[in-house]
């Protein structure tokens, strides 16, 4: 396994950084292929001289893709949008990109090949991310049969965008939105163990063709998520009940800035649980035992209790 060069598309970003270290670890040389390279330069350290090689590679142009994933042993497309923008769109993005992957990676006769999903996944689902996450695994699988898809639930970690982005948040806010009530359902994932589990799911056939779902210990609602990490953070506000419909309206304005908070197809998103089916395998099918988010929260939210600020993650 020492020997495989393994392509990892969004090696740069939250979760990506973490499985080309772990690779890198198990002597794995990494081909990192992101827009910018420079983004995965502060990855080479990470590994012996030559190990870990940044690439120019972008999803929606065909011969970039095809470069990348050249002479490699096994590709991870971890490449994803939590919303829309310009020709980053949901299709372009979660369906057609993973297609343009799995195709290279079919011709350049590789088997191995991780696909990064989403609890949630599916094609009737009324938000357009769950329905784009579930067409590229379709993409996948029609080209690459042997494809293991993985599907996490919220990833946290230092840097994370999730407990990070609402710690933040409650540093200006007294009182914070609890869209359709606050009782959705989450199983959060730690980025480490979710890193573990690709990294396993690609070096071991026995992993070829399936789907595992990535969940915590614990399940929570929204309302108990924000309840956590007002008391890891020592930052209290109130919690209001807001409609999905009124949180649509602001929702919409809130998509005509750069980086919009809240759009409204993550309200929609809200009206669904995010939790294990239990009829997938998961983390502990992999070998490995679930991290709870009150082991790790502690260490990088204990920041916002000293008036520290959200640093946010880099860019796939």
């Amino acid at each position: 396994m020492a020997s495989l060069l393994v392509t990892v598309f969004g090696g740069s970003g939250f979760i990506g950084r973490q499985v080309v270290r772990e690779l890198a670890r198990q002597g794995c040389r990494v081909r990192v292929a992101v827009r910018d390279p420079e983004d995965a330069l502060p990855l080479k350290p990470a590994g012996d001289v030559g190990q870990i090689t940044p690439v120019q590679a972008n999803i929606r142009h065909d011969a970039s893709v095809r470069a990348a994933v050249k002479g490699a042993d096994a590709v991870i497309n971890l490449v994803g949008i939590l919303y829309e923008s310009g020709m980053q769109t949901f299709d372009m993005v979660h369906e057609q990109g993973a297609r343009r992957v799995a195709e290279a990676a079919k011709a350049e006769g590789i088997t191995r090949f991780v696909q990064m999903s989403a609890l949630g996944a599916a094609p009737d689902s009324t938000a357009a991310y769950a329905r784009s996450k579930a067409a590229g695994e379709v993409a996948v699988r029609s080209l690459i049969p042997e494809a293991v898809v993985v599907r996490p639930s919220i990833v946290f970690g230092p840097q994370d965008s999730f407990f990070n982005r609402f710690a933040s948040i409650m540093r200006f806010t007294p009182l914070l939105p609890l869209i359709g009530g606050g009782q959705q359902k989450f199983q959060p994932v730690y980025v480490g163990d979710a890193a573990d589990a690709i990294v396993r799911a690609v070096m071991n056939p026995a992993c070829a063709g399936r789907t595992y779902e990535l969940g915590g210990p614990t399940v929570y609602t929204f309302e108990e998520l924000m309840t956590l990490t007002m008391n890891e953070t020592g930052r209290h506000v109130g919690l209001v009940s807001v409609p999905f419909e009124l949180a649509k309206v602001k929702a919409f304005f809130a998509e005509l800035l750069p980086v919009p908070p809240l759009t409204r197809d993550q309200v929609e998103l809200l009206k669904y649980d995010n939790v294990c089916s239990g009829d997938l395998p998961g983390l502990k099918d992999l070998g490995i035992e679930a991290t709870a988010a009150e082991v790790v929260l502690p260490s990088y939210l204990d920041i916002y209790r000293k008036g520290g600020r959200f640093s946010p993650m880099q860019p796939v």
